[in-house]
């Protein structure tokens, strides 16, 4: 499949004025994202993940590197014709109802009619906004709105590419789940995603693969099933004759035993080996056990576990 977006390098630094001292924002990262997937883009809060869409989109320019968009040089004029962007913080013409701010960005994108108005009303439908808030000002839109009517100005001249960042970001929870959906619809209609997000549950659901950026530097990349394969098995063991030296042969067994009370065990591994070994051991010595419970690793304790790894090697 083809490469939607390529990065080769991509390296964007600043001079901090204030400390007298250069700050890498984004350091030679190399990615590409194949055409019609969702692509996640993960990292904390100034990671640098803003700073690289921004480049992707011409909108500042790298310090070293290159990429190509849709097979086009970044801030290709003619590429931009087919991508779309919805950035965190929306800023509209308050004064506007959000029928004639997509009539707006529609012209900018020179739909004539009748074809802009049947967009207009399609990106509306699309992203379920209520008919009735169609003619109403912008200003009186809440949060929930205003992320409705960015994401379908985002659509309106049906790009390609889309560059989403933190699209359901402090949304009641049904809007949350609406517009994840509407993302996730996106993908069906042969568009790719690059979807930059703190909500990794959302992540785990709708995207194909996903990359960690932490402090400029790409750290892991992959599907999401290579991500969180492996499973994590649980299991809760209880008696008396625990106490009688089986501690330390519980945890040579499984290094991670915490103590729930005096009698009660709780252990940890991703060994089935293992598992079945503190078992016998259990039984073997009368114990009981309480529980067995298999828990499936998900993406956020993957980019917890990989962040963390990464600061305590530096």
């Amino acid at each position: 499949m083809a490469a939607a977006i390529s990065i080769r390098g991509l390296t964007k630094k600043y001079v901090d004025v204030w400390q007298k001292q250069e700050v890498i924002a984004v350091n030679n990262l190399s990615l590409e994202v194949e055409e019609g997937e969702i692509f996640g883009f993960l990292g904390r809060n100034g990671a640098g993940k803003t700073t690289t869409i921004k480049m992707l989109l011409g909108l500042i320019f790298p310090t070293a590197g290159d990429a190509t968009i849709l097979g086009k040089p970044m801030g290709d004029n003619q590429v931009k014709q087919e991508i779309a962007y919805l950035p965190e913080e929306t800023y509209f013409y308050d004064s506007m109802t959000g029928w004639d701010l997509l009539d707006f960005y529609a012209r900018l994108f020179r739909i004539p009619e009748p074809e802009r108005s049947r967009r207009v009303r399609m990106a509306l439908e699309k992203v379920r906004l209520q008919p009735e808030a169609w003619k109403r000002s912008i200003r009186g839109y809440s949060k929930g709105m205003r992320q409705r009517i960015g994401i379908a100005q985002a659509l309106i001249n049906d790009p390609k590419l889309l560059f989403l960042d933190e699209p359901t970001s402090g949304l009641d929870p049904i809007a949350h789940a609406e517009l994840r959906d509407i993302v996730a619809s996106l993908k069906y209609e042969g568009k790719t995603v690059f979807l930059s997000s703190h909500q990794l549950a959302d992540v785990e659901m709708i995207c194909s693969r996903v990359a960690i950026i932490h402090k400029g530097k790409l750290l892991r990349t992959g599907t999401i099933k290579e991500l969180i394969s492996g499973e994590r098995t649980e299991i809760t063991v209880q008696g008396k004759e625990l106490q009688n030296g089986m501690l330390a042969k519980l945890q040579a067994i499984v290094p991670e035993v915490h103590m729930d009370g005096e009698d009660t065990l709780r252990l940890t591994s991703d060994d089935s080996e293992r598992v079945a070994a503190v078992i016998d051991l259990v039984r073997g010595a009368q114990g009981k056990i309480i529980s067995i419970v298999p828990h499936k690793r998900t993406l956020e304790e993957v980019f917890v576990e990989t962040v963390r790894k990464e600061d305590n090697t530096i």
